[in-house]
């Protein structure tokens, strides 16, 4: 006598329908099973795809209902999600839009915005660092300790290098009638996403401090950036003004509410 399949092998098989519409039938399915399958499997998608709408709502709005219904299918074809969410759903499709809308370029800008921008809402609460309080903080610093000052940023804030005005973007999205505006910035910046209170909320910023603030975010010390920055420049007052850019963007994190933390 053979055994019946184990649970696991049943789901396997089930999920690999809904997944694949080609995939072979498990074993004893008829025409019935099959109809009832294709309704699920439409069903099923149709979610994910709502999902994504409400995600990227304004990428939606940007390349039309129509485009995005197409490459929203796309993504949850090729990616279907494994998390017990529907909001991960969203995950990688500024990826899926890099390629499917690669002629406009912005779309995937676009779509990693509002992916960021959600990330960044649901992150963990922070009570950021004032100037004041960062001031007291390290009122004692030696030249030792401020060399190896590590910061810890607001959680879910994040950048990337775009090379299209977003906030413009952003704004015309949130008109009644969309006037799509001169899209591309005469060079690339870095786009700088976190959120402020209750608020996700962004800003470009020269590339320059995008990479600092990526560099740091990864661990980086104040004083390996004040390093970094004069890009081989050997000269003293090249790192000088290393020190100072280095310096004024620490006084943009902090009046943007960027730093949750700091160590020495």
């Amino acid at each position: 006598m053979i055994a019946a399949p184990r649970l696991a092998q049943r789901q396997a098989a089930f999920m690999a329908q809904v997944l694949d519409e080609g995939a072979p039938h498990p074993a004893g399915w008829g025409a019935r099973q099959a109809a009832g399958m294709e309704v699920y499997r439409g069903n099923y998608r149709a979610a994910l795809i709502e999902a994504l709408r409400d995600t990227y709502e304004k990428t939606e709005r940007w390349v039309g209902e129509e485009a995005f219904r197409a490459a929203a299918a796309h993504h949850v074809i090729l990616h279907p999600p494994s998390s017990w969410t529907l909001d991960a759903a969203g995950a990688g499709f500024a990826e899926t839009c890099a390629d499917l809308f690669a002629n406009d370029p912005e779309v995937a800008e676009l779509a990693w915005l509002e992916w960021t921008m959600l990330k960044a809402f649901t992150a963990l609460d922070c009570n950021p660092v004032d100037a004041a309080g960062f001031a007291e903080a390290t009122a004692g610093f030696d030249e030792e300790q401020w060399a190896a000052l590590k910061l810890e940023f607001a959680p879910g804030a994040s950048t990337r290098e775009v090379a299209h005005d977003l906030p413009a973007i952003w704004r015309a999205l949130a008109q009644d009638a969309l006037d799509y505006p001169d899209r591309l910035l005469a060079e690339p910046h870095a786009l700088l996403v976190w959120r402020e209170g209750e608020r996700a909320t962004f800003i470009l910023r020269e590339v320059e401090e995008g990479r600092a603030f990526t560099a740091m975010l990864a661990g980086m010390t104040f004083g390996e950036l004040c390093q970094a920055l004069p890009g081989g420049d050997p000269s003293i007052e090249a790192a000088e003004a290393a020190a100072m850019r280095a310096g004024a963007m620490l006084g943009r994190w902090l009046n943007d509410g960027l730093i949750a933390g700091l160590a020495a």
